[in-house]
């Protein structure tokens, strides 16, 4: 229709097409007046419709919320319901108690604190207050209970280890012959104690023993693991100490070890307390490596995951049996020094560098911070009083004051005291360079000890100076000054001490000892040789003088001078020998070259006196009055000298 319009109107003059559309815009009014009119009408009717159906649609509304509420009150009540039967479940195991099923009772105590925790959260429940009381003191019984199955438990598997087993944990080098606890270092000497080598205790394998079956560890766990989370922690530490450190004080006990303070060790014997010393060592490397590590494995895997607990209950459990064993060091350390006690020091000194990292290890932790405070500070009493004993030893050996002279002027003991102890400072070097790095800053630990020894040395050799002047005789005071300091000098030679002091010191003193030999031929046999000597022979007159031979060897000599210079001769010798057999030379070379000596002075004076003289006793009486002795007579005589024969001893 409308493109017919257009098509007519394209014939139409332009004002009739004007005409034309005015016409059609006023129909297009007058529908869309009629549709807008209808359309309100509709509008009208739908919202009185709505109007009327709102009630209707409220109440739908209201009607599905209740049943959703209804659905949810179900389900929370289901749950409810469910948590009371869990609490019955969990009720009924608990009163069974633990003993039967542990492993169930557990689990029924975490349900129990899972149902605790929800109806906490749940305060809006009325009946809440009086479930979560009733779940609150069934808690509290399930624990009490709890504590006495790990009391229980732990009691009956903590048994003391005995000594044989703990042996068996030890390497071979350091087991004893015997089970005896007490027998293991019961040789321990000084300074002939032969300490391990550092490389020995390198190499040296400790396993600590199970000290509780690993079977039972893990349900240890489990009960001490709910005694924390029920606030139980001071509790679980009593029960866990007071069990266990028994134990460890029953163990050491049957091991040997004992509790002995500074007045124990002041009134005992020396040859006991150095006993007790070489035990104590043992013991130490024994609780250390073994017991207490033994220990500290079990504890960390009881708590495992509660590492202060741990290391508070380790600390409480070792308390007391490392505090008997380190106040017996103390009580040594502190005690009163005296020489002998040195190599012990050292001993003890070294004991303690070797377990200080093992003590680190061991006694890790906060809570264990005084024990390892404890044995730093024995290890540093031990090494001063080490320290302060060597002064000691040096004076001691200056001041020297023993009176007992020795009669035949061999070594003194003092001499034979002191080189030994000199000797085994040499094994303890390694020991004795912590020693010095602790207390000096010298130009190395070998210098060290060098002029440590030395003073020692020098303060031997004052002091034998001093014991030489007790001798009346000056040839028998060079005889003990060269067998004391030959001594010394051979020690020295054949020990490690020779690398120390060098080969200065030792030729120094080989002098030393050839100029007391020379002093020793010069006071005891210038006098005799002067009965040998031409001098004093001439006749001044009279007719006991006697004609020359064709040699003149014996030309105005007096016959009676001759004689009585044999006579002479044979009391002074005889004298010496009577003498000097009981002295002695105990180095076999020593005195083999000190009679050579003698005789190469003696021998040819005598027999060129016999030759020059002896004609002229021959030819008178009794010849064998004046001349005892051959020259091989007096050299098989020189062979008993320096043997220190007694007087009642028959010649060889």
């Amino acid at each position: 229709m409308v493109v017919v319009g257009v098509t007519g109107m394209e014939s139409l003059s332009l004002s009739e097409k004007a005409a034309k559309m005015r016409e059609s815009l006023q129909k297009s009014q007058t529908i869309t007046d009629n549709v807008v009119s209808i359309l309100g009408s509709f509008d009208h009717r739908l919202s009185a419709l709505e109007t009327a159906m709102r009630p209707t649609q409220i109440r739908t509304h209201a009607v599905r919320k209740a049943h959703e509420n209804i659905d949810k009150t179900l389900k929370a009540a289901e749950v409810i319901l469910a948590r009371f039967d869990l609490s019955r479940q969990a009720e009924a195991k608990i009163l069974k108690g633990p003993h039967e099923d542990l492993e169930s009772y557990l689990e029924a105590i975490d349900r129990l604190r899972s149902n605790i925790s929800f109806f906490s959260s749940k305060k809006s429940f009325k009946n809440s207050e009086p479930v979560l009381n009733n779940a609150n003191n069934l808690l509290v019984k399930a624990i009490s209970r709890l504590e006495d199955e790990f009391k229980q438990l732990l009691a009956s598997y903590s048994k003391p280890v005995e000594p044989d087993r703990l042996f068996e944990c030890l390497p071979n080098s350091m087991r004893p012959s015997s089970g005896s606890p007490g027998q293991h270092e019961a040789n321990h000497k000084s300074p002939s104690h032969n300490h391990l080598d550092n490389s020995d205790l390198e190499t040296a394998n400790f396993t600590p023993p199970t000290l509780l079956p690993p079977r039972i560890q893990p349900l240890l766990h489990d009960l001490a693991l709910q005694m924390v989370q029920a606030g139980h922690q001071q509790q679980l530490l009593r029960i866990y100490r007071d069990t266990r450190s028994f134990v460890l004080e029953e163990s050491l006990r049957k091991l040997g070890v004992e509790r002995l303070g500074k007045e124990d060790v002041q009134k005992m014997q020396w040859e006991m307390l150095e006993a007790k010393i070489g035990n104590w060592i043992h013991y130490m490397r024994i609780a250390v490596k073994l017991l207490f590590a033994g220990e500290r494995k079990v504890c960390d895997q009881i708590f495992e995951g509660f590492d202060s607990v741990s290391d508070q209950c380790f600390a409480e459990v070792t308390a007391s049996s490392v505090l008997v064993l380190l106040s017996f060091g103390e009580a040594i350390a502190k005690s009163k020094r005296s020489p002998e006690k040195l190599f012990v020091l050292l001993d003890m000194y070294e004991i303690m560098r070797e377990l200080h990292s093992e003590i680190e290890l061991v006694f890790k932790g906060k809570a264990c911070t005084e024990i390892r405070e404890s044995a730093l500070g024995l290890t540093k009493w031990l090494a001063q009083t080490a320290q302060e004993t060597f002064g000691d030893f040096e004076e001691a050996v200056e001041k020297d004051a023993t009176k007992t002279a020795v009669l035949d002027g061999t070594v003194h003991p003092l001499t034979s005291y002191v080189i030994n102890y000199v000797k085994f400072l040499f094994d303890y070097q390694s020991t004795l360079k912590q020693l010095f790095q602790e207390f000096e800053n010298g130009d190395g630990t070998d210098s060290q000890l060098a002029t440590v020894t030395m003073r020692i040395m020098q303060a031997l050799q004052t002091n034998l100076d001093g014991k030489s002047k007790q001798y009346r005789d000056p040839a028998l005071t060079h005889l003990f000054l060269m067998n004391n300091i030959h001594y010394m000098v051979r020690s020295v030679r054949r020990s490690e001490a020779k690398d120390l002091l060098g080969d200065d010191w030792v030729q120094r003193h080989r002098r030393i000892v050839q100029q007391h030999a020379n002093q020793y031929k010069r006071n005891a046999w210038q006098k005799i040789l002067q009965c040998l000597s031409v001098q004093g022979l001439a006749s001044s007159g009279g007719g006991s003088s006697v004609a020359g031979d064709a040699s003149g060897n014996s030309s105005g000599v007096s016959r009676h001078l001759v004689k009585d210079r044999f006579r002479t001769f044979n009391t002074q010798f005889e004298e010496l020998h009577q003498k000097q057999s009981q002295w002695t030379v105990p180095d076999t070379e020593l005195r083999e070259s000190l009679r050579l000596a003698v005789a190469e002075v003696l021998l040819p004076a005598y027999r060129s006196f016999i030759k020059r003289f002896g004609s002229l006793v021959e030819s008178g009486k009794n010849p064998q009055k004046y001349i005892r002795y051959s020259a091989e007579d007096l050299e098989r005589m020189l062979g008993e000298f320096f043997e220190g024969k007694t007087l009642n001893e028959p010649k060889r």
